[in-house]
């Protein structure tokens, strides 16, 4: 009998920042193209992404900012740390994102790194910016749901 193959799914890092500075509208999952020592270095999680951003270059989406640290073992052909990386998606996609950023107000933030498989993904979400009033009040209510299951878990213990 075949062994049936597992889909792993390996999250490497999220971006926080990005989910309480923007409403995110769409997500999409997108490839991207790594050297060997990138991957080296994300098998570690030697990552920062809090200030990436994804834009259209030449009909093809690129994502700018990222650091991913030099791998320790890594010779004279380790990776530049923050070069631009190119994102596989399909053209519909990629279409349908270029129209959505010409609109004032929407970018594409990356939101998560994972592994699926031996593949590094990247959760890419179409991302419009809160105001600061928004952020109050995404914390207002999220503090009111903890004190509610609190007092709930209380009332249930008492």
């Amino acid at each position: 009998m075949a062994k049936k193959k597992q889909d792993k799914h390996r999250v490497i890092a999220t971006n926080r920042r990005a989910l309480r500075d923007y409403h995110v509208e769409e997500r999409y999952e997108a490839g991207i193209v790594l050297t060997g020592t990138e991957v080296k270095s994300l098998r570690a999680g030697q990552i920062s992404f809090k200030d990436a951003y994804a834009a259209l270059k030449h009909g093809e989406i690129w994502l700018y900012s990222c650091h991913i640290d030099e791998y320790l073992q890594g010779n004279r052909y380790n990776h530049e740390p923050e070069r631009p990386r190119k994102l596989l998606l399909h053209r519909q996609q990629i279409d349908k994102l270029a129209r959505a950023t010409q609109q004032r107000g929407y970018t594409i933030i990356p939101l998560q790194f994972y592994f699926e498989g031996s593949w590094v993904k990247v959760e890419i979400g179409l991302c419009r910016g809160k105001k600061q009033h928004d952020q109050r009040q995404d914390i207002a209510s999220k503090d009111a749901k903890r004190q509610i299951e609190r007092a709930m878990k209380r009332d249930y213990q008492g």
